[in-house]
């Protein structure tokens, strides 16, 4: 339907030109922080809205400032005797070594056999090492490297010439000492900052300090042991065969063949001799020192320390006296620099006459490198000794000095200041462990004599009245009923009244379908009772009768038999019922009977008469 302008209907204000602005064509939705958005702002005048208002949505995240990590930088430090000292631009360098040495709480070692150069073993790829000595020693042709191979055992000639060599170099063991870089390494582990050294040395002279003891084979599963043999050592002797641990014995290692085990051959001669069986083979001992190209015994063991070492995550790693040219050494040393660097306050140091290794994998490896002798470093150190118990001199003070001092300075008093606890903490204290349940005791139960139940009903009636029975006390309520009518109620519950009973004019007229014969009347004995003893079976005249009780239970037995002899004769025990030779007659005076058989409520008995 359409309007004309100038039509009377239209209204007056219809015909003002609108001052807003003619819409678009696409109406934007608004946003979700807009509250009124019927309402339209004028724009003229007004500054534009930022483009980060003008867009959808929730406005952007605020950038977290994220500190760049510092660049890290490889320091070096000369510590060679021939050198000049340390100067002043070295000085930080030296500091920073020290500080590792003295502060650091979680420190892992790799160690190789330049460790134990200054003690008389000679190590093994230098100019003057065992792999060079070796092959004129014993007419090689290839390197030294050969004798520490696994096929020494394949002819003679190699296993005599190892076990040449293994003799000697069990008495420069034996003849050498620790150095200062030993106990520099064996108060490092007194003091509990050494977390673990993994040494390549087959010497056992680190092993041989008591704070660097080892365990030999290793264990699985932790608590492992300061020092880890990655190589094995020259300190025990192993069967090929039973695997039987020994102290080595230089002595026996002489000539092609390899000596026989001990074990072994006790075994076999108790096996052959006395039991009658075939040999099974006697064992050879060897050095229980892992040679290449042959399986390590403790693989698995130190593949688990090594694991729990990075999950501890060491705060200083010190390489020092290796030329890591063993692969399994060398991921050790790899993986642990990662994980050490990975700390904002790690720290990995080279130590070493050579220069650092070269490869991708030892790329931005090391924080410091130092060119030198182990025992300079040690001696810059200064560490205390471990077995060191001197602590320096000391003055004595007397009784009166003592009291001298009280009188002028006072007791000095020591305050400890607790930490404050963080706020998690807090509310977990806040969290109440719930208490246990209390524990309530029965009321003990009331034993009533059958003698005493008179004077106990009495008592109980005067005491407190049973508001069911309109005042009577219950005495005379159960003296009142006939014998078998009271039920026992359940403790701690009131008895329910007795339902109403209908009449005989409620009741729906039944026809004479049952026969009903009345029962005489039980038979009684007491005063007023005419029947004497003699009307019963000798069995029950041998018994003293009494009265029965109002409330006297009966066994299941006699519920099955349908008699009611123990109330009437509570004495009277099963055997003389038994030897009867007729069943006692079932009475109740309440009950009457049907035929068909069966007992038959009173009130239901009425109702039929």
């Amino acid at each position: 339907m359409d309007f004309d302008a100038n039509s009377d209907m239209s209204s007056p204000l219809s015909s003002i030109p609108s001052l807003s602005p003619s819409p678009p064509d696409f109406y934007p939705s608004p946003s979700s922080s807009q509250e009124y958005s019927d309402v339209s702002l004028p724009t003229d005048g007004l500054d534009p809205l930022p483009a980060a208002m003008e867009c959808d949505g929730p406005p952007p995240a605020k950038k977290r400032k994220i500190a760049e990590p510092k660049p890290r930088t490889t320091k070096h430090l000369n510590l060679f005797p021939t050198s000049d000292p340390v100067t002043s631009c070295q000085s930080s360098e030296l500091d920073l070594l020290l500080k590792v040495l003295r502060k650091r709480r979680k420190v892992v070692v790799i160690a190789g056999a330049g460790i134990s150069v200054s003690a008389g073993v000679p190590d093994f790829r230098s100019s003057t090492g065992l792999f060079t000595t070796l092959r004129g020693q014993h007419n090689l042709k290839g390197s030294g490297k050969d004798l520490f191979d696994a096929s020494v055992y394949r002819t003679d000639s190699s296993t005599s010439s190892f076990h040449d060599m293994v003799r000697s170099l069990s008495h420069l063991v034996t003849s050498a000492q620790p150095t200062a870089f030993h106990h520099l390494l064996a108060t490092l582990a007194q003091e509990g900052r050494l977390l673990r050294l993994y040494s390549q040395n087959v010497d056992g002279i680190d092993t041989s300090l008591p704070p660097l003891a080892t365990k030999v084979p290793l264990n699985t599963k932790g608590p492992w042991p300061r020092t880890i043999q990655l190589h094995g050592g020259l300190e025990k002797m192993v069967c090929q065969k039973c695997h039987n641990l020994s102290d080595f014995q230089a002595a026996l290692f002489d000539g092609p063949e390899p000596p026989s085990c001990p074990q072994c051959m006790d075994m076999d001669h108790v096996r052959t001799t006395h039991a009658g069986k075939r040999s099974h083979g006697i064992g050879r001992l060897r050095p229980r020192m892992v040679l290449y190209n042959e399986h390590n015994p403790d693989d698995e063991a130190i593949g688990a320390v090594t694991t729990a070492d990075l999950r501890s995550r060491p705060d200083a790693i010190i390489v020092v006296g290796t030329s890591l040219k063993i692969p399994g050494v060398r991921r050790i040393v790899r993986e642990m620099c990662g994980v050490v660097r990975g700390r904002r306050d790690g720290v990995a140091i080279w130590i070493n006459n050579d220069p650092e290794p070269l490869g991708r994998e030892f790329e931005n490896c090391w924080d410091l490198v130092v060119r030198g002798d182990c025992e300079e470093v040690a001696k810059h150190a200064a560490l205390r000794r471990w077995d060191d118990n001197d602590i320096g001199k000391f003055a004595i003070c007397t009784a009166e000095e003592m009291e001298k001092v009280k009188r002028e300075k006072g007791l000095a008093e020591v305050v400890v200041h607790t930490p404050k606890k963080n706020k998690s903490f807090k509310e977990l204290q806040g969290v109440l462990t719930p208490i246990a349940s209390p524990v309530f005791k029965p009321a003990p139960k009331l034993k009533v004599v059958a003698s005493e139940r008179p004077a106990k009903l009495e008592a109980i009636s005067k005491a407190k009245k049973n508001p069911a029975s309109k005042g009577a006390p219950i005495s005379e309520i159960l003296k009142k009923a006939p014998p078998g009518t009271a039920k026992s109620s359940k403790k701690g519950k009131p008895q329910k009244a007795p339902k109403k009973t209908s009449t005989i004019k409620d009741m729906p007229k039944i026809t004479n379908t049952f026969k009903v014969t009345k029962k005489k009347p039980p038979t009684t004995f007491g005063k007023g009772s005419k029947t004497t003893k003699s009307a019963l079976p000798k069995a029950l005249q041998e018994t003293s009768l009494s009265p029965p009780l109002p409330m006297h239970p009966i066994s299941p037995q006699e519920a099955r038999n349908n008699t009611q002899c123990s109330q009437m004769f509570p004495n009277l025990s099963k055997t003389s019922i038994l030897d009867t030779e007729k069943p006692l007659p079932f009475t109740d005076s309440n009950m009457d009977t049907v035929s068909p058989k069966g007992p038959l409520p009173a009130h239901l008995a009425k109702i039929l008469n």
